[in-house]
């Protein structure tokens, strides 16, 4: 009976422990890893020391336009920030083509050469995990949001912890993005 408690009391302080340690990284960004449109992992523990613009991305919206000014805006400030798009065919079916034709898409029609993430739902069920982090205050401890169309940004400082979130309707180039970027 002794060694049974025992056991189970070693067991709660490895699982305690285990559940500490991803509660203290769940408020940082920098514990995901995701996977690039051409299906390579990309750890986003690479990235710290910049800010990171996450943004839910469609070839074939009417804020599909916006890829300019994020272009824009990672070649005028890649030395601090990198955009990571995440194409998402979530509304109205948006992007519904193959990896290989978001990519070239992007490529040929607004010169992307920001990291371009594999498809993803951001909202629902089958939401991806770094997702819920983003729109979830009890995960990401800042804020919530609801992901209601596409172009959606998230902005998360050098140390992984989130900063802000702009609606769809605020321009990559806005000031209301800027004045975090040029603190």
């Amino acid at each position: 009976m002794k060694l049974t408690s025992f056991f189970h009391f070693i067991l709660f302080l490895v699982l305690g422990t285990v559940g500490t340690a991803q509660t203290n990284m769940s408020n940082s960004i920098h514990s995901f890893t995701v996977n690039s449109l051409e299906g390579e992992p990309i750890p986003l523990s690479k990235f710290k020391g910049k800010m990171l613009l996450i943004v839910n991305t469609a070839s074939k919206c009417g804020y599909t336009p916006q890829f300019a000014g994020l272009q824009e805006l990672y070649s005028k400030y890649q030395d601090k920030l990198v955009i990571i798009g995440f194409p998402c065919n979530q509304f109205m079916s948006q992007d519904p083509g193959s990896a290989t034709e978001i990519k070239e898409f992007c490529e040929k029609n607004y010169g992307v050469s920001f990291p371009m993430a594999e498809k993803i739902d951001v909202k629902g069920d089958n939401m991806a995990p770094i997702y819920a982090w983003l729109t979830q205050k009890d995960k990401n401890g800042v804020l919530d949001a609801k992901i209601a169309w596409n172009f959606n940004k998230f902005l998360i400082d050098g140390d992984g912890k989130m900063v802000a979130y702009f609606p769809s309707s605020v321009k990559p180039l806005s000031e209301d993005i800027l004045k975090y970027i040029n603190k």
